[in-house]
């Protein structure tokens, strides 16, 4: 479950990155190449009528898109049904903790991919026995756990303005 919890927010992810492009971009119908007109060809109809962010971000998607090899479409594809079979509370969740994660610092930020990319090249067994584990606590213990694991990293990570110069 917590596997299908990050996976489904990438998504969220990646229409967010487009979100500052999406500001700047005029994105009529007529200035899309022709590879992001193929795949926004549903929305032809219609492309007038959304909103300018909506279509700066779908433009930013179909550019993405068009840049991907057949592996990493194949992939997206998953993850955009994984996000789609998701509740309504489910999604909700993920935007809540996507909101809470912009709204860190860029050191907070570093530290939980750095912590990710740890757990994903864990084996597969030694994940579940992770997630099994975390599954099984108490609210209180989680939070005890989280704190104690912030606090084990600022001991051996000291912070750049913490080093000796």
């Amino acid at each position: 479950m917590k596997t299908r919890f990050l996976i489904s927010i990438i998504p969220v992810l990646l229409l967010s990155f487009g979100s500052a492009e999406a500001q700047n971009d005029d994105s009529d119908w007529d200035s899309l190449t022709e590879e992001q007109q193929q795949v926004l060809a549903p929305y032809v109809d219609n492309w007038d009528t959304l909103p300018a962010d909506r279509r700066a971000r779908l433009a930013e998607g179909a550019r993405r898109w068009a840049d991907m090899n057949a592996q990493e479409r194949d992939a997206a594809r998953d993850r955009f049904s994984n996000w789609r079979n998701l509740s309504d509370d489910q999604r909700a969740a993920i935007r809540d903790r996507y909101q809470q994660f912009q709204s860190l610092s860029p050191a907070e930020k570093a530290r939980i991919r750095d912590n990710f990319q740890r757990y994903r090249q864990l084996p597969p067994d030694r994940r579940q026995q992770l997630r099994d584990r975390f599954r099984d606590m108490s609210p209180d213990q989680r939070q005890k756990l989280r704190d104690q694991l912030r606090q084990r990293q600022q001991r051996v990570r000291p912070r750049a303005n913490d080093r000796p110069g």
